[in-house]
């Protein structure tokens, strides 16, 4: 413990600048964990499966019911607007479920990249200390004795190096964190997009098909549906 109390103390500011991205990077990570894991929880492929069958069997109600889940994943809100708009065209079903998407995406990418600056400013930081490091260095041999220029610039060199040690200790965990959590967000929208096509298909058609007025007409009609 002392011994890194002294490589700060000899780093200088900017070991204490690199270190509050550390925290704050530390922070956004459990932050982004929690929303993108806890938050997010949903057993994907058997609610998919299960509201499916129940638009194919046209039992909209319980399907509509089957939506009504605590998660905060997209998939629900975008499936649930598709099972309100059941009795609609398919494009309409589409342009509703497209909507959802809008405006729950965006959430999922919420400072995941502000990650990767973290990252690059630890590392950047962490070389201009030691460049600043270097130049208090040289500024120091020149002003000592010539028998003890080649240790004081040693000392000074191994000084500088603090800062770009830790710069780059405190980039590579954020880095993954990054890559970890970019990896989760595009899983959750891989999902989101599965289960959209899947309730299409079960409404009547391929996404991008044209409406069909025959099926329309054989639709129920579903409670609490949007009123057209």
């Amino acid at each position: 413990m002392e011994t890194l109390k002294n490589w700060f103390e000899a780093g200088g500011e900017m070991m204490w600048v690199i270190l509050a991205l550390s925290v704050i990077g530390w922070v956004v990570f459990v932050e982004r964990v929690w929303t993108l894991w806890f938050t997010h929880r949903l057993a994907t492929t058997p609610f998919i499966n299960r509201v499916v069958t129940l638009v194919e069997q046209r039992r909209f109600r319980e399907a509509l019911d089957a939506t009504n889940l605590k998660t905060k994943h997209p998939l629900v809100g975008v499936m649930r607007a598709g099972v309100l708009r059941a009795d609609r065209r398919l494009k309409e079903i589409e342009r509703g479920m497209e909507r959802q998407m809008l405006d729950a995406l965006p959430e999922l990418g919420k400072r995941v990249g502000f990650l990767a600056l973290l990252a690059n400013a630890a590392t950047l930081l962490g070389l201009l200390g030691t460049i600043f490091g270097l130049i208090k260095a040289f500024d120091s041999v020149k002003m000592a004795e010539a028998v003890q220029r080649q240790q004081e610039l040693s000392n000074g060199i191994s000084v500088a190096m603090y800062t770009t040690a830790l710069g780059i200790s405190v980039a590579v965990p954020l880095l993954f964190f990054h890559h970890f959590l970019s990896r989760r967000s595009e899983d959750i929208i891989s999902d989101v997009e599965r289960g959209a096509t899947a309730l299409v298909v079960a409404l009547g058609g391929e996404l991008g098909a044209p409406p069909d007025d025959a099926d329309d007409g054989a639709r129920a009609s579903v409670p609490g549906a949007v009123p057209a």
